[in-house]
């Protein structure tokens, strides 16, 4: 191998461009609908709005069924507003949740993509190293028979 066979440090930074942050540039293309869906999604998918829509309904159907009767408003055994409520919030959430897995989902394929040229990048930069070691190697051992032919003579 050659010495100008091996790239410099110049041309390789020439070939590969700049890595950027690619969490950025995704928040910075979501419209305002995409963020709120996706907000949306992270708070509905957690214990704590688990723990608020359990609580309610346990509140819903208690007070629906304890309290006196002049002051239950949806009382046993109708529960036809709770129903109504339940599915009007199912409805609008798949969707949004949908939409917010979907979003998650292309930044997840942004950010693998962004990783597999950051890995090919360091892929290539290791390759010409190794290339920069073996063409030392090959230079020393010359030297070395340079000196040995010297000392024999």
């Amino acid at each position: 191998m050659k010495h100008n066979d091996i790239p410099t440090f110049e041309e390789i930074k020439k070939a590969n461009k700049p890595t950027g942050n690619v969490n950025a540039h995704h928040r910075a293309k979501l419209t305002e609908i995409n963020k709120l869906a996706l907000w949306i999604t992270e708070h509905v998918g957690s214990m704590g709005f688990f723990g608020l829509i359990f609580f309610w309904t346990l509140g819903w159907l208690s007070w629906n069924t304890l309290a006196p009767a002049s002051m239950r408003f949806d009382p046993y055994p109708a529960f036809v507003l709770w129903l109504f409520i339940s599915n009007m919030i199912q409805i609008f959430l798949m969707p949004l949740i949908m939409v917010g897995q979907n979003l998650q989902s292309r930044h997840s394929e942004i950010r693998a993509e962004e990783d597999f040229a950051v890995n090919k990048k360091s892929e290539n930069e290791i390759e010409v190293i190794l290339k920069h070691l073996e063409n030392q190697n090959e230079m020393i051992l010359e030297i070395l028979n340079h000196i040995q032919k010297q000392e024999i003579k």
